[in-house]
């Protein structure tokens, strides 16, 4: 069994180089900047590339991660593709892994008003019912047929109303042949100086006992990371959105509007920050996006680091030693 180490602290997209591949290969949807892809690729995998309808995170993306495969569409596109028109290793895949679009079933607002209606997130995009993305994701899973299929989401889908939209997961997924487990999981426990909570949607087709994800890790505060860049700025102009940290805790969920203030005159700056609090690399080039955005969208990758860890550990090595064994 080929086991990396779980990263903590600050990192290098170069680090990659020294990480021991472990054969197991992932495809990645929604990906936006790539968090979930950097942590597969520390966890050892190899990530094949993805699919993003917006063409500046595509853009991004390729920039930072060189893909194998990159599609710049949505997922209801990519699913219309033939499969003869797609490469044969994306039928061979250990992982899909994907973050359907899930505002409108965050806490924040009236949300149901916002179910079942259209949104374009940016510049660039086509309109989408995002309610319905991820049973798209879904329709991927059934054609691609990987062994495993992980996909995150916000804590909001476990809460209120939306639990009747997490059992027709539930079902979606038992109707293609797939025993899927939920957790909510906390990124402060798992080696990132922020708490943001998630749900992850882990299912699998091959007859798999449950799998265990349970993280207990120190607690890492701001002040840790924080390379003491501010701007200044004045929190008497009070504006929706600004936050005032304790530097002596980790960093309550990035939130794309948000201005963060160590104290009523110095705002967080610079994208070395922003990379840190996310466990993002410090040489993550977000260009032409701004670092607040594409880490508020995107997993952070020691996050899902420590979940592939644990996919590999529990399922697709004992998995690969069974049939090895029964010849």
């Amino acid at each position: 069994m080929i086991v990396n180490p779980l990263r903590t602290g600050p990192w290098n997209l170069t680090d990659l180089k020294d990480v021991k591949p472990n054969g197991m290969k992932v495809f990645s949807c929604f990906h936006c900047g790539g968090g979930s892809t950097m942590g597969y690729k520390l966890a050892g995998y190899e990530v094949l590339g993805g699919v993003e309808i917006d063409p500046e995170m595509s853009k991004i993306y390729v920039n930072n991660h060189n893909p194998k495969y990159e599609y710049l569409m949505g997922v209801k596109e990519f699913n219309k593709i033939p499969n003869d028109q797609l490469p044969a290793e994306l039928f061979e895949l250990d992982i899909l892994d994907g973050s359907p679009p899930c505002s409108s079933f965050s806490m924040a607002g009236s949300r149901e008003k916002k179910w079942g209606e259209k949104k374009k997130f940016r510049e660039g995009q086509a309109e989408q019912v995002l309610d319905d993305l991820f049973f798209d994701f879904i329709d991927i899973a059934e054609k691609l047929q990987p062994k495993v299929v992980v996909a995150e989401n916000v804590k909001g889908l476990i809460q209120g109303n939306a639990r009747g939209y997490v059992k027709q997961i539930f079902k979606k997924f038992r109707e293609i042949g797939y025993a899927c487990q939920l957790f909510l999981l906390n990124s402060a426990a798992m080696g990132v100086p922020q708490r943001r909570e998630r749900t992850f949607f882990i299912a699998n087709r091959i007859g798999l006992n449950k799998i265990k994800l349970e993280f207990n890790e120190t607690i890492i505060p701001i002040k840790n990371v924080f390379d003491g860049e501010t701007r200044p700025a004045k929190r008497s102009v009070k504006r929706f959105g600004d936050v005032v940290v304790n530097i002596n805790n980790p960093i309550n969920t990035i939130a794309t509007i948000n201005r963060y203030f160590i104290n009523d005159n110095e705002c967080i700056s610079g994208d070395i920050n922003f990379s840190r609090l996310q466990s993002f690399p410090d040489d993550y080039r977000y260009t032409p996006a701004k670092s607040i955005y594409v880490c508020g969208m995107s997993v952070p990758p020691f996050m899902m680091q420590r979940v592939a860890d644990q996919i590999y550990k529990q399922w697709l090595w004992p998995n690969i030693c069974e049939r090895i064994n029964n010849g």
